[in-house]
């Protein structure tokens, strides 16, 4: 059998200049910072996997949603393709649903991202070239 990419989707909540990152616990991609995210599920769009997993981990709902970049990546012996979903509107209280998946959700500026950064939203910081934060 041929190895096959896995297509991750990665949720940019942002509010005002901030974005929301949670530090990673496990073996993949453990004490980096990440957005909220997961697995494409069959059948799902990613919009509806966005809904979900922002939902799941954060307890935050998704009010408005749209389509953002996507990387391709090759870390940790795995092959992603992370499709970005930007929330700029939620509702519901920020809490750590996760703890097991997640140590901690906080917001960072644009500006003063936390390191290290998990290898899909470091692509996606390197290659953004502005396009989600203002410049300084």
């Amino acid at each position: 059998m041929t190895a096959q990419p896995k297509i991750g989707v990665g949720i940019i909540v942002v509010s005002g200049d901030s974005v929301l990152l949670g530090k990673r616990k496990g073996a993949h991609g453990g004490g980096t910072w990440a957005f909220p995210g997961g697995h494409l599920e069959f059948g799902e769009t990613p919009e509806a996997c966005a809904q979900r997993e922002l939902l799941e981990e954060t307890g935050l709902v998704a009010e408005c949603l749209h389509r953002g970049p996507w990387n391709n990546d090759f870390f940790e012996n795995k092959h992603y393709i992370t499709l970005h979903m930007v929330v700029t509107a939620f509702s519901g209280q920020l809490q750590l649903l996760e703890p097991h998946k997640c140590e901690i959700w906080q917001w960072f500026p644009w500006n003063a991202l936390p390191e290290p950064l998990f290898t899909p939203t470091q692509t996606l910081v390197d290659s953004a070239n502005g396009l989600f934060h203002p410049s300084p």
